[in-house]
């Protein structure tokens, strides 16, 4: 259970390490079966190239273009995914954090991220929310860390208490991400902060919140397992991206 201190640093912050969430055994065997997934290409994947973002292959036919980026529908790719996702562990925080009844989204992140050594992209400064499609932009990922997460392999930056704060459509480019060529970011931008992670803790952030993330410059790849919930009101919006899939309820 989430400490009152914890709740409120989440509220403020837009989000919470709950350190040594997970045992090293778990992850470990979560990355046996993402590595036996991704040596048979068993889909689906996103690769790095499908994201043209800075640092990835110009395309999948370029250099690097079959680098994997995400094996997608973890729910659906295998049980031992699945029931963590919606196992009892993880619902009590979520609980708290979102109330009784919480739903995990089929449509948004429901994956493995893998960023690989050699052709990793850099994730510009970005809210999930800003390609959501739901009542209230108030969700919550739930980020397990399957290895170290440090700065040189691509751990997650932050921008504490961003979720909160009123954007202005200049502020952002044609994507969405928030640009950093503008004086009037640069004192946003100045507060950003590194998130590493060990073996086994757990990321949870709001949807609002601003992140991104560099690329990994080491010679191993870094594995983390990403679901998104919502609360019982908190409805996709009908026609769009976030109702394709059917969202699971936390039993």
């Amino acid at each position: 259970m989430l400490s009152p201190e914890q709740i409120l640093q989440f509220n403020n912050q837009g989000f919470l390490i709950l350190p040594q969430f997970e045992s090293v055994v778990f992850c470990k065997s979560v990355i046996e079966l993402v590595k036996d997934d991704l040596q048979k290409q068993v889909g689906p994947i996103e690769y790095e190239a499908d994201t043209q973002y800075p640092g990835a292959p110009s395309s999948r036919d370029a250099e690097g273009g079959k680098t994997a980026r995400r094996l997608l529908s973890a729910y659906a790719r295998n049980p031992l995914l699945a029931h963590w996702a919606t196992g009892i562990k993880l619902r009590a925080p979520l609980q708290q954090l979102l109330g009784t009844d919480v739903f995990l989204s089929q449509c948004h992140h429901n994956c493995i991220m893998t960023k690989q050594p050699a052709y990793s992209s850099r994730t510009g400064w970005h809210r999930d929310s800003r390609y959501w499609n739901f009542a209230r932009p108030q969700l919550i990922s739930a980020w397990l860390a399957l290895g170290n997460e440090l700065e040189e392999n691509g751990c997650l930056w932050v921008i504490p208490g961003s979720q909160e704060l009123e954007i202005e459509s200049e502020q952002l480019d044609a994507l969405q991400f928030l640009r950093t060529d503008l004086e009037r970011n640069k004192t946003l931008l100045n507060q950003a902060i590194p998130v590493p992670l060990k073996q086994g803790d757990l990321l949870l952030f709001h949807s609002n919140l601003f992140h991104a993330a560099g690329r990994n410059t080491t010679s191993i790849t870094k594995f983390s397992m990403v679901f998104t919930y919502r609360d019982a009101l908190n409805l996709p919006k009908p026609g769009t991206r976030s109702s394709v899939l059917p969202d699971i309820k936390l039993n």
